[in-house]
């Protein structure tokens, strides 16, 4: 077993050693023609990085001859397979610039819009190429509304969206653990606003609802009445879009406890003009 094993990794040397050196001899020749042929064979063995070094080099040899368009989507697609996405998107950019009507454009436009999906970062980062994902995906659609693809651009604008939410949210809940309430208040209305179908929804307004409760509690006396009378209209507003939810009990109890508030804050006031 263990000379079998040797035999084969001695072979496997051999075989790399031999391919090194072609790939050499390749690299150093002015035989364009072997040259873009070899690259095409290392593309089809997915070792796109060789793939790629060579094509580089045949770029400006082959640029506005006909076999130019085939080179350069093999060389946009190394950069992809490689996971350089910011390189794969500029290229499929490119590719487009060069060939608008290419046969392959529709494919290549998604490409482009599909990278920056791929360079879309966790939802604790920038957001930025999370937008741009959105964008370039609904410009897709709005090019090609009978692609094959258009059900795959609207999946990724579901999970763009999804991610962005939920950042909007991280933030929303950051301000309620921190003790700002009229912030959380706000930006868990942003949330229902900005994502009026989300399932979650009735879950930002009790959010808010919760955090107006809190703002009109830790205010000064003079200010709390008005601020709970924005916890009453809030609670409205939820009975009016979520009566089903199974979340009205909690809306229901915040509605409750504020109008106790107010009429004690009312009943403190009468005291005090009583006494004066």
């Amino acid at each position: 077993m263990r000379k079998f094993l040797l035999y084969i990794s001695v072979l496997a040397l051999i075989v790399s050693t031999s391919c090194n050196k072609e790939l050499r001899r390749i690299e150093k020749s002015n035989n364009f023609e072997k040259k873009l042929a070899y690259a095409d064979q290392l593309y089809q063995k997915k070792k796109y990085n060789t793939a790629q070094t060579l094509y580089q080099d045949l770029l400006q040899v082959y640029k506005g001859t006909e076999k130019f368009e085939a080179l350069y989507y093999n060389y946009a697609y190394c950069s992809y397979y490689v996971k350089d996405y910011t390189q794969a998107g500029f290229h499929f950019k490119n590719y487009l610039d060069v060939f608008p009507n290419s046969p392959r454009a529709v494919e290549i436009d998604y490409m482009q819009a599909y990278c920056y999906y791929k360079l879309s970062p966790k939802v604790s980062l920038d957001q930025t190429n999370t937008m741009k994902a959105i964008a370039a995906m609904q410009t897709f659609i709005n090019n090609y509304p009978q692609a094959e693809k258009v059900a795959e651009a609207n999946l990724v604008i579901e999970l763009c969206r999804r991610k962005l939410e939920k950042k909007e949210f991280t933030s929303a809940e950051l301000y309620y653990n921190l003790g700002f309430y009229k912030a959380a208040g706000i930006a868990f209305k942003n949330l229902m606003r900005n994502y009026p179908d989300s399932d979650k929804s009735d879950g930002y307004k009790i959010m808010a609802i919760r955090s107006y409760f809190n703002y009109a509690r830790n205010s000064v006396e003079g200010k709390q009445k008005e601020r709970y009378e924005t916890v009453l209209s809030e609670y409205l507003d939820f009975a009016d879009h979520y009566p089903t939810s199974k979340l009205k009990p909690e809306a229901e109890k915040f509605y409750t406890l504020a109008q106790n508030n107010i009429k004690s804050l009312d009943n403190e006031q009468n005291k005090a003009k009583s006494n004066q």
